[in-house]
């Protein structure tokens, strides 16, 4: 694809093989827009790309057919290596570890941990977090696992501090002292924790008139936090803060913008106390791409600390909104390639980032942060022998 770039000190001009005068006609189910703006097709990133948040179990649900479709539209668009999230131990991480083989180029796996094993949510005290050697075997497990190569990272689902309790009932804190060893164990191998904590403050506010994102919450009322029955979100942000402050040595990585993607000038100030904080904006494109400014001011100035994900697998309409958002100035265009949009009722703004501040988003950022990056991506780049 030929591409003309036109850079000033402020603008990013990008020239692609089809631009539209006109936004392409939603579904009938959405409201039909009268505004007419310019469209730019973008069908692959500018540079390569590291998506650091997919599920290719969770989502995927080892469909191999999926995987097969799925790398084909890696190349079209892109991307050079995804990181799934879902090597669960124990149990599942080498079966996913055997799924990812036939692309092992193109794939990296992040750990995470069986908090439930043979036990039953409504019966806290049967859960495998609450046996007395459960931090003990963790640990071994990750410690063999980094030693042999299998994982690049650790991943806290939003369960933890929301839904796993402990044996007398209470909820599992996310800064229990009892966890330190396995931070500390990733601390000693190099290996970033990637943790989703709380979720979007709309879904810890009444599923009501007043929501704005009530259609979802009602779509999916298990998301709604709202409620005697969780704690505040603000309570379990201080709880991973004070984690992070803790454990200096150990390189957190805040999934989905820290879930405060609607509160930049908070993240600022987390990202500003705790240098060994970094994010990513997986399922977030609704949030920054409706304060355009702010948000492009915020990639500026965190450019070393911001990795791109995706929150997939996602058909290939969802990937090109990506670069699409990151890489042009387009006005009010869908977020999604659903109809209606499932993160909220309306249209985003694309940020026109330079390429400096690109090539760090899109992969540059990850192959510092995540073990294994840099020589994958070197591997995938290689001319073929």
């Amino acid at each position: 694809m030929m591409r003309a770039w036109c850079c000033t000190t402020l603008f990013l001009c990008i020239a692609t093989t089809a631009v539209h005068s006109q936004e392409t006609a939603p579904a009938a189910s959405e409201r039909i827009p009268s505004l007419r703006v310019q469209q730019t097709i973008l069908e692959k990133a500018s540079f390569p790309v590291v998506d650091v948040h997919t599920h290719f179990l969770i989502k995927g649900r080892h469909d191999p057919e999926l995987l097969d479709r799925y790398v084909q539209w890696m190349d079209r668009n892109g991307i050079a290596l995804c990181v799934s999230l879902d090597g669960q131990i124990p149990g599942k991480l080498e079966e996913h570890i055997q799924f990812l083989s036939r692309y092992r180029q193109k794939f990296l796996v992040f750990a995470n941990l069986d908090f439930i094993g043979t036990g039953s949510l409504d019966r806290p005290e049967t859960l495998a977090c609450n046996d007395s050697g459960f931090v003990r075997d963790m640990v071994e497990r990750l410690q063999m696992e980094a030693s042999r190569g299998a994982i690049s990272g650790l991943k806290f689902f939003k369960d933890f501090g929301l839904r796993y309790r402990n044996a007398d009932g209470s909820l599992v804190a996310i800064d229990d002292p009892r966890w330190d060893p396995i931070w500390e164990c990733c601390a000693r191998n190099k290996l970033p924790v990637i943790m989703h904590t709380a979720d979007p403050s709309a879904f810890f506010r009444p599923a009501d008139e007043n929501n704005e994102r009530s259609g979802e919450l009602k779509a999916r009322p298990e998301w709604s936090f709202a409620g005697p029955g969780f704690p505040p979100r603000h309570e379990l942000h201080e709880a991973r803060n004070r984690v992070i402050a803790r454990h200096p040595n150990t390189t957190f990585i805040a999934a989905h913008f820290g879930n405060d993607a609607e509160d930049l000038q908070q993240l600022a100030q987390w990202l500003d106390q705790y240098p060994n904080l970094t994010i990513e904006f997986s399922s977030r494109l609704n949030e920054l791409g409706r304060q355009p400014y702010s948000a492009r001011r915020f990639f500026e100035k965190y450019q070393d600390r911001i990795m791109l994900g995706t929150d997939g697998p996602f058909p290939e309409e969802r990937l090109r909104i990506y670069w699409r958002f990151l890489e042009t100035f387009d006005e009010y265009f869908p977020y999604s390639e659903k109809s209606p949009p499932p993160q909220g009722d309306w249209r985003i703004y694309g940020l026109g980032l330079p390429p400096e501040i690109l090539k760090k988003v899109y992969h540059a950022n990850a192959a510092r942060i995540i073990p294994g990056v840099a020589d994958r991506l070197a591997a995938n780049l290689s001319p073929s022998p």
